[in-house]
């Protein structure tokens, strides 16, 4: 399949998604940690949560759970990404000896790039519904073009925590979800039950479907153009559990295109709009999975660009 190809899909498979009726913005109710807030479930995180997180590493070992970015990988159209690595005021063989009083050579690097590409943190601006976003927000009075004024990246305090992560691929007892394939809050229990993992207030839920791990590299245009992940009514459950974020080892975290009598990436709209829950995508499961490690200490500290809507992150696991 084309990149082409698999793009079109996708924006078809978007536009046919069933549709819901709108929530209108009088239907808001505030957030359950006050109408100012533009943190969200970012409130959960507390001294004792980092202390107890901490103490979770027992082994020093540590792991990037961001993949690496390729130029060019696709991601969720248009979004893209160019690198260029320049020599700046040195064209032509000048040299800087005025300036510096040795015979330097460097290298600077420039990038145009949408932030949502590739291993990301969506923050509570990304997604909202009928014009309204988290805690209320309407899009017309916070989404200027040179940066929100309101729920910006930039706000979110370091996220530390308890990580876990559940297997659906074990589960599933697949090398990789299929794609399209959807979980939903019965398949995550029983796989949680299994793999010995508890959920608990504040916790970073991961899931590891198979998917980025397999496909990637070798189905790239495939990759993109479809997911497996969670369904509607997953979403409302994980957000019963009053998590910290959730996140997956796939570009969007719900499935796509999404189970019938689902709502297209509606997941999104559950956890950052209803419920302040951050969003983690494309995140780097797979070694986690092979050496059966399910609870570690999360850390993030994202790159604080003022106003963005979501960042490429490197999020850490230790243990």
């Amino acid at each position: 399949m084309e990149r082409s190809a698999a793009i079109f899909q996708l924006l078809t498979c978007i536009a046919l998604a069933t549709a819901g009726p709108a929530l209108m913005a009088d239907d808001c109710a505030p957030s359950k940690y006050g109408p100012e807030d533009q943190i969200g479930s970012a409130n959960l995180v507390t001294a004792d949560q980092v202390r107890m997180a901490a103490g979770l590493v027992k082994k020093g070992e540590t792991h990037p759970l961001g993949i690496i970015i390729d130029p060019d990988m696709p991601a969720f159209p248009p979004r893209k990404m160019s690198l260029q690595v320049v020599q700046p005021n040195q064209q032509f063989g000048a040299k800087l000896l005025d300036s510096f009083g040795w015979d330097v050579n460097y290298n600077d690097d420039a990038a145009t790039l949408w932030w949502g590409t590739g291993p990301q943190l969506d923050g509570l601006g990304h997604v909202g519904e009928s014009g309204v976003f988290y805690n209320c927000n309407k899009g017309k009075d916070f989404s200027a073009i040179s940066g929100l004024t309101r729920l910006g990246i930039h706000r979110v305090p370091p996220l530390v925590g308890r990580g876990v992560l559940i297997n659906m691929a074990k589960h599933f007892e697949v090398e990789y979800l299929a794609a399209t394939q959807a979980f939903g809050s019965e398949d995550i229990k029983a796989a949680a039950i299994a793999q010995n993992v508890e959920i608990r207030s504040g916790d970073v839920v991961l899931f590891h479907t198979g998917w980025t791990d397999a496909m990637l590299e070798n189905e790239p245009s495939a990759w993109v153009a479809t997911n497996p992940g969670i369904s509607n009514e997953a979403a409302r459950y994980l957000a019963s559990l009053d998590p910290l974020a959730v996140g997956a080892d796939n570009w969007g975290l719900d499935a796509v295109p999404p189970a019938p009598g689902d709502r297209v990436f509606y997941g999104h709209v559950t956890l950052l709009k209803e419920n302040g829950i951050y969003i983690l995508e494309t995140m780097n499961t797979g070694r986690l999975a092979r050496e059966g490690v399910h609870e570690f200490m999360f850390v993030l500290g994202q790159p604080r660009v003022k106003g963005a809507v979501q960042m490429m992150i490197n999020p850490i696991a230790l243990w």
